[in-house]
């Protein structure tokens, strides 16, 4: 099968990390590019920004955009507006509208929309949706705490306004969420600390209820020490079920089970792969719209100033 030649747009930790080591080991997308005005990928062309990777590479076809979301919607409708399909990075955008508007500009296109949740194929997921889906579900606890210092060191963009500050993690946590669970949830109640110099929450308590009185507790903390906590704890009339390690691990009423020997990335762009070539959309906004609730009913409390 023919690859699709993909561009990256945006070249920092996660591009880094996550997004060119699953290219390279895919067989579905051949990486040509690189467009960063700040950083440069030693044996592809690197370019500018988004206009000027187009011109020289009009065989391009689909571009994942790496960027921080505060950009991120007008690369995106640049690159559907040249018809090319998008993969975006989570969280999709800065708000609902911006990926409802992106949404609506591809279907017109007929060009593919991925709105990337990565913690959605961590390999515990879906057998987690499979157990619970014959299941009544009466609560859910979610603790998702870990060191900004260790994971987004130096990226001042977070706690800018669009930055998401600890949702940017929590998010995560919520794409997990709304994917196990068999009927929607909606937000209650949240208390969203800022500190004193930052424009996005250091640490968050969100409240929410689900079907038949299900309720949920998340607790979010971006300055957690020692063991980093990534771990959903749900209640059923059937027994426990825990995903933990940010969905890798799976556990039935304490007892480990087995799942896919998948990873997050790769499993992420064979699914893209399949959307392009079907030419086809995948964009839920529920994580997004849970945290933008958030913002919208949540307590203030101010906190102490965030110092790196």
């Amino acid at each position: 099968m023919k690859r699709i030649k993909i561009a990256l747009v945006g070249l920092g930790k996660i591009a880094r990390d996550q997004h060119i080591p699953a290219l390279a080991d895919g067989d579905a997308f051949e990486l040509t590019g690189v467009a960063s005005p700040h950083h440069k990928w030693n044996g592809l062309p690197n370019y500018d920004d988004l206009p000027a990777l187009i011109r020289a590479q009009p065989e391009v076809t689909a571009v994942a955009l790496c960027t921080p979301p505060q950009v991120r919607y007008d690369i995106a409708r640049t690159a559907l507006e040249h018809g090319l399909h998008v993969l975006l990075e989570k969280p999709p955008g800065v708000s609902v509208s911006e990926v409802v508007a992106l949404a609506d500009l591809a279907a017109r296109q007929r060009v593919a929309l991925f709105a990337s949740w990565h913690a959605r194929h961590a390999r515990g997921v879906e057998p987690a949706r499979e157990w619970l889906r014959e299941r009544s579900i009466r609560s859910v606890r979610i603790a998702w705490k870990e060191d900004v210092r260790i994971w987004h060191p130096g990226q001042a963009w977070i706690w800018k306004a669009g930055g998401l500050g600890v949702f940017d993690p929590g998010i995560n946590a919520l794409s997990i969420l709304t994917r196990i669970l068999p009927g929607p949830v909606a937000l209650k109640s949240a208390d969203l600390r800022y500190p004193e110099n930052c424009a996005t929450p250091i640490a968050a308590h969100l409240s929410m209820s689900g079907d038949n009185g299900m309720t949920a507790i998340a607790e979010f903390d971006f300055l957690q020490t020692g063991p980093q906590t990534w771990t959903i704890d749900v209640e059923t009339d059937s027994g426990w079920l825990t995903l933990s390690m940010g969905g890798k691990e799976l556990y039935i009423d304490g007892r480990e089970v087995g799942t896919p020997a998948t990873a997050e990335y790769p499993s992420l762009y064979a699914h893209f792969g399949e959307l392009v070539r079907r030419r086809r959309s995948d964009v839920d906004i529920a994580p997004l719209q849970l945290v933008a609730d958030a913002f919208l009913c949540g307590r203030r409390i101010e906190v102490d100033s965030f110092v790196e």
